[in-house]
């Protein structure tokens, strides 16, 4: 660690340093030959700031720190202290006397919940994903397949003979690696892993913005766990929460007597829905202090990106208040200017920065232009959830067949809008919790017509344009909603049935991958041509799909209901064998194997405004995909 120098603290507190992480915490070393710990945080209104921890009977007075010049920084050195050594802040204020004691806003590791002290860490991994990272630089994610499996670290597996215990990090790394390459997905996605003092908030309610989460092993355990992922060609996305803080007395609110780090106005510091404390995006050190999280999981864990929750909570001054309840912007609007500023910020400098790294909103609005250019007036994000397409599909889907007829709207309204965005297409974890259900359990039907709709859905959404996310255990056909304190239901995988739905879901993600014409447009017009999504009597839709040359297509078509559709006539723009390259209803899938026998000879008779034609079979339930 080097010292807190002149150029340093005018960057903190001008709100554009991304790398404090290299200045403020805990940093091992030496001082005058004596070795030692260097501390260092952010304190402007104590009047004293102890380190407290073992090795001083969690005493304070005895290792004080010093203020840097007028920083507000307080800094210190204190001897005999090393890694794995557990401590906290000791801060009194000069508002009314206040005194606590603190976790490391910089902590690199903590204690495991519901313990709650900073313990001091230093890396010591060696990476060895060289070749990933320089394959990631050039690569454009926006032309590259990216299919993303979110993972809740805590409830993927669990080792029942052991108390029903979690996997740690390294007992993780081999067996998810192996099951994203058997799927064909291309990344995988965590839900946060900073710590968090309550479990059941998976993760949401972040405490350490620099600390991994202790209860699956250290930081370099986490290390080993990505360059695992990576050493194996497959990316790495962090869920980051930048929105929000819990008020844990031990956490950042609150943190020297005073509103460091949120806003003191409830109207603006507090968040209604989830209870917990709002950052304060005006004030400049809080923004080197995001930065700096950001930079951090880049620069000292490889991560490939960051998807960043709850984005409309921080643009809506608004957001889930009642007039009366927030405070205008200066102009008088609801726009909170602060909160867009500090994330152009934040997506310029990753991108310029991190080359390949991609930034994700998770954004339920209109806003315009999430996924746009600063320079051209967006806030800069690589992507964006498409939150309109899940709720309407899923809608769509739940309704029985004999009723989609009435809705096909739902599924027809999303390419008004597909192409003003950077688009990724979610089925994730909030959509099977809180009595929402399973996917398949929102599917109607028997059980056999359960599934049919599923893969259904799933072809859908690999077809569709705008990159894929699929929450753990929807792979498996998994009957339950989702539980954090158990795992995935790979008991059900002794079922052929359930074996098949896995089997035709990672057929669709290795066709994405494997196709660029699946994925080569996927965030651009002229990737997506309707050929009719009018026959509503029929509930059928049909497009095309297109790449980079003329002849580069792919033809999907789906039958929304459970009746088998004979010589049904479907325009395609070339003559020739069109081939059957996947079918939902395979038998291998669990299906009835109603289909095309692999493929089919396109005729001179116009129909949907195109020169030939095929006449298929459209499974019951079920998607074809034929490539000519």
């Amino acid at each position: 660690m080097s010292r807190l120098g002149d150029v340093d603290l005018h960057l903190f507190a001008e709100g554009t340093h991304a790398r404090l992480f290299e200045k403020l915490g805990a940093h091992p070393g030496t001082q005058d030959g004596v070795a030692g710990t260097h501390f260092a945080v952010w304190a402007p209104n104590a009047e004293c700031v102890s380190v407290l921890g073992d090795f001083n009977g969690w005493h304070g007075g005895q290792h004080r720190l010093e203020p840097v010049a007028s920083s507000g920084v307080w800094a210190g050195f204190v001897a005999g202290v090393g890694v794995g050594a557990t401590y906290k802040y000791g801060i009194e204020s000069r508002v009314d006397g206040y005194r606590v004691e603190k976790a490391d806003p910089f902590g690199f590791a903590a204690e495991i919940p519901p313990k709650t002290a900073s313990v001091v860490a230093e890396e010591q991994h060696t990476w060895n994903d060289d070749a990933w990272l320089k394959a990631r630089a050039p690569r454009p994610p926006l032309s590259s397949p990216m299919s993303i499996y979110e993972v809740h670290l805590g409830s993927w597996r669990r080792v029942v003979e052991e108390g029903n215990r979690s996997l740690t990090y390294r007992e993780a790394a081999p067996r998810l690696a192996q099951h994203v390459k058997e799927m064909g997905f291309t990344h995988i996605e965590l839900l946060p892993v900073m710590e968090h003092p309550f479990y059941g908030s998976w993760g949401y309610q972040t405490c350490g913005y620099f600390a991994p989460t202790s209860r699956y092993g250290s930081p370099d355990d986490l290390r080993w766990f990505i360059d695992y992922l990576h050493q194996r060609d497959i990316g790495v996305l962090l869920d980051w929460v930048p929105s929000h803080f819990p008020t844990d007395e031990h956490g950042l609110a609150y943190f020297d007597g005073t509103h460091l780090f949120e806003h003191a106005d409830p109207r603006q510091g507090f968040h209604p829905d989830w209870k917990s404390a709002i950052f304060n995006y005006g004030r400049n050190e809080v923004r080197s202090f995001l930065l700096s999280s950001a930079f951090y999981w880049m620069e000292r864990f490889h991560i490939d990106g960051l998807r960043v929750d709850a984005v409309a909570s921080m643009l809506y001054l608004d957001y889930s208040r009642d007039t009366g309840e927030w405070i205008p912007n200066r102009y008088g609007g609801r726009e909170n200017l602060e909160a867009m500023d500090f994330l152009r910020t934040l997506n310029t400098m990753v991108h310029a920065e991190f080359p390949g790294a991609v930034t994700i909103a998770e954004e339920s609005t209109a806003w315009p232009m999430v996924s746009r250019p600063v320079e051209l007036g967006g806030l800069g994000f690589t992507m964006k959830w498409d939150m309109g397409w899940m709720h309407d599909t899923l809608a769509y889907m739940e309704r029985d067949p004999i009723h989609r007829r009435y809705h096909q709207d739902q599924l027809t309204f999303r390419s008004i809008y597909m192409d003003t965005e950077n688009f990724v297409m979610p089925l994730s974890h909030d959509e099977v919790v809180h009595l929402k259900g399973s996917l398949l359990e929102k599917m109607p039907g028997d059980d056999w017509q359960r599934r049919a709709n599923l893969r259904l859905l799933y072809a859908y959404m690999f077809t569709q344009p705008g990159k894929k996310l699929l929450f753990m255990g929807g792979e498996v056909g998994q009957w339950s909603e989702w539980s954090h304190e158990g795992s995935v239901d790979w008991h059900l995988l002794e079922h052929p049935e359930h074996r098949g739905l896995m089997r035709c879901l990672g057929d669709l993600a290795r066709l994405y991958a494997e196709q660029p014409v699946l994925h080569a447009k996927d965030c651009e017009p002229g990737g997506f041509e309707w050929i009719d999504c009018s026959d509503r009597d029929n509930s059928v839709l049909a497009y095309l799909r297109r790449g980079a040359e003329p002849e580069d297509v792919l033809l999907a078509v789906f039958n929304f209901t459970p009746i088998v559709r004979e010589g049904y006539r479907i325009g395609v723009p070339s003559g020739g064998t069109w081939r059957e390259v996947l079918n939902t209803d395979a038998r291998s899938y669990g299906g009835s194997g109603q289909g095309n026998l692999g493929e089919v000879q396109a005729e001179a008779i116009e129909a949907h405004g195109r020169p030939y034609s095929l006449g298929l079979t459209l499974p019951p339930l079920g998607a074809a995909i034929f490539r000519p």
